[in-house]
């Protein structure tokens, strides 16, 4: 039996005290008496080793799953800086390494280099081929892009067809080797999933000023890589400061397009296709000219290409049609003017055959001016017919039954052949001007003309024979037997109060 003043109870009550302290390696000593006493030692001996098994444990869980939490961590990360399809990194982590390339510059290192890629031929790959194919494509591209550069070098996917790629501390001729070397790679066939495919690229090449931000860079490498595309794609170009003063005037036509769209600075002047053999007018064709406040009258050469590019030519087209065909009803019942029986003609672009709606907007546009179908031709070029799609020969064949004439404009400077002509969803074609400028002054063109009427009306579509411009041309085209002709020799495209009072005064062109 233990008594108050046994030193075994100071050692316990020591013992517990660390136990509640933490230290669970801590064991309290246990005498040979073996009584009441040292049970509660021994008792108290266990509960601390089940404490430290239990604690230990407890450890090891919480360093497995902060592992696991770190290796998710590190997972997000890289998988936030990745772009999913192609492996490749992404816009964020393309700025992160253009941040410390410039930092890197700022302290006495070479500055970067930044290279940003387009596929020039990418949007018929996805719709002739499908979209799966073309991610196999852009997954391809960028594994050519890959081999081309250095380990250092970094090579991100911006999103759809646009690759950039990073040269950290380089000069300028190292540069252009790599980007020459990556549009090499390109310029050749991809093969994927058993088909041989050409995509090429344009490129455009930015080196880093001091200073400057990542933004500033990707926007300057993007412009010099669109001057690579207006120069004919497939090469690359250099930012130079007068590419950006020429980016700024093009966004402030942009703007100044959208408001002469909605405004009223849009007019049309009309140009007559003729009947060769009476001189009596047959069609009119439409031809969009933009009255600018502060520039006068602006050609559709410069800003055609503008609103093709920004996506603003189907809003465009549309004002057009709307216009053109609401004249041709004034025509037809003008006291003056209703005498004539002729068709209008305007030119479509490829971005309205992809709009559903576009089949909707022609008949609704000749609903509301209470035109027959038959009155209204829409020209188009050979490319946005041979090239299109599924959706577009859906539009085209949508357009046929609706009644509306389709005409290939320019026909002679494209893909012309026979095989093309008996299978295109067309009543006419205009043949381009070109093939009347050498009349007179080649021996074998009478030849060739006569040849290309004869294959046109093999194919059973009918001829205008565009750039007629002398006497002797429309005698020439009538006494071989061509119906129609347009050119400077009848008129040129008159603004509408004009063209109006020519048709109230002469039944017979010229007049």
């Amino acid at each position: 039996m233990f008594t108050d003043g046994d030193p075994r109870l100071g050692r316990l009550l020591d013992g517990i005290v660390r136990l509640a302290s933490g230290e669970l390696h801590s064991r309290i000593e246990i005498s040979d008496a073996r009584d009441e006493l040292d049970a509660v030692i021994m008792g108290t001996n266990l509960l601390a080793e089940d404490l430290q098994i239990i604690y230990q444990e407890l450890e090891e869980r919480v360093e497995s799953r902060t592992q696991m939490l770190n290796a998710a961590h590190l997972e997000l990360q890289q998988m936030a800086l990745t772009d999913s399809l192609t492996g490749l990194f992404n816009r964020s982590a393309l700025v992160s390494a253009l941040n410390d390339a410039q930092s890197e510059a700022a302290d006495g290192g070479r500055p970067p280099a930044l290279l940003l890629l387009d596929l020039d031929a990418f949007k018929s790959i996805n719709d002739s081929l499908g979209h799966s194919m073309g991610d196999q494509v852009l997954a391809a591209v960028g594994t050519r892009i890959r081999s081309c550069v250095r380990d250092a070098d970094m090579v991100a996917r911006l999103g759809g067809d646009e690759f950039a790629i990073l040269l950290p501390s380089t000069t300028p001729a190292k540069a252009a080797a790599v980007g020459n070397r990556i549009l090499d790679a390109l310029n050749g066939s991809i093969e994927v999933d058993g088909k041989n495919i050409r995509c090429g690229a344009s490129l455009g090449l930015r080196m880093a000023d001091p200073g400057e931000t990542s933004e500033e860079l990707l926007m300057e490498a993007d412009i010099a890589m669109y001057a690579s595309k207006a120069d004919g794609r497939n090469k690359l170009r250099i930012f130079e400061p007068a590419m950006l003063h020429a980016r700024q005037l093009r966004n402030q036509l942009v703007g100044e397009l959208r408001e002469a769209i909605s405004g009223s600075q849009l007019v049309l002047f009309y140009q007559p296709i003729i009947e060769l053999a009476t001189g009596r007018i047959e069609g009119v064709e439409a031809l969009v000219r933009w009255q600018h406040p502060t520039r006068g009258l602006i050609m559709p050469d410069e800003f055609i290409p503008v609103a093709e590019e920004t996506g603003l030519i189907s809003e465009l087209g549309n004002w057009v049609l709307k216009a053109s065909v609401e004249q041709l009803r004034r025509w037809r019942t003008g006291p003056e003017t209703k005498k004539h029986d002729f068709s209008m003609r305007i030119n479509i672009s490829a971005a309205d055959l992809q709009r559903l709606e576009f089949i909707e907007d022609v008949r609704d546009a000749l609903t509301s001016a209470d035109l027959e179908p038959a009155l209204l031709v829409l020209e188009l070029t050979e490319s946005a017919i041979i090239q299109g799609n599924e959706l577009d020969r859906y539009t085209l064949a949508s357009l046929r039954k609706l009644g509306v004439g389709l005409e290939i404009d320019d026909f002679g400077t494209g893909y012309s052949s026979i095989s093309y002509l008996r299978q295109l969803p067309v009543d006419r074609v205009k043949v381009d001007r070109t093939l009347l400028t050498a009349l007179g002054s080649d021996p074998a063109q009478p030849a060739l003309i006569a040849a290309i009427h004869q294959l046109i009306r093999a194919c059973g579509l009918e001829a205008v024979w565009e750039g007629v411009e002398t006497a002797e041309q429309a005698e020439h085209l009538r006494s071989t037997g061509c119906v129609s002709g347009q050119g400077y020799y009848f008129s040129r495209p008159l603004p509408e109060a004009e063209f109006t009072a020519r048709l109230g005064r002469q039944d017979v062109w010229p007049g």
